[in-house]
């Protein structure tokens, strides 16, 4: 099974991951890993702004949906068979994914809700105040680069959205229903 995990910042794609991860023995492809070590390589600061860049580019130079054929193209050569990408931001990894008969999972939140989980977590890309927050949001659900983030239109095409403003037994609870829904 291929499920796509996309959502907001903050939102839960993480814990819908590892919950899939460690209960039901799904293989992780994160889309941060492999935008963060291109960063690396090109010798770039780890920004939000560098990721964006990064990722924009690599769309552009292998195809829209560079991070899904990249990701399944890995599955195939090791023999993977339920794998979880997270987190598909463009409309192409989209229509690439369900084309190869995934599924794609929406997660979502309360925004204020949000920015505090990533306070939380404290990655090196989430050293932003709220009202940069709100910005980066705004940008990365409609990006103008044809090449970039279009999470607003990438979320309204899931097969199944989770909201996560509860306990995360509460998310794990919808995570259950959707994957009963998709076994049918």
């Amino acid at each position: 099974m291929i499920i796509g995990v996309t959502g907001t910042d903050g939102g839960g794609k993480g814990a819908v991951v590892d919950y899939l991860v460690g209960k039901k023995g799904f293989v992780h492809c994160s889309a941060r890993a492999l935008w963060t070590a291109e960063i690396e390589r090109r010798g770039l600061e780890p920004t939000r702004a560098n990721m964006r860049t990064v990722a924009n580019s690599l769309r552009a130079e292998h195809g829209d949906d560079f991070l899904v054929t990249e990701f399944l193209r890995q599955a195939e050569e090791t023999g993977w068979d339920d794998v979880v990408i997270e987190s598909l931001r463009a409309i192409a990894e989209t229509e690439t994914l369900k084309k190869r008969g995934g599924i794609l999972l929406s997660v979502d939140a309360d925004q204020k809700l949000r920015y505090e989980r990533i306070q939380a977590r404290a990655s090196a890309t989430d050293q932003v105040s709220f009202d940069e927050f709100v910005e980066h949001e705004k940008l990365e659900m409609n990006d103008p680069d044809p090449h970039g983030m279009q999470k607003a239109k990438v979320m309204a095409m899931a097969d199944y959205t989770l909201e996560n403003n509860g306990t995360l037994e509460e998310l794990h609870q919808q995570i259950e229903r959707a994957l009963a829904e998709i076994k049918k």
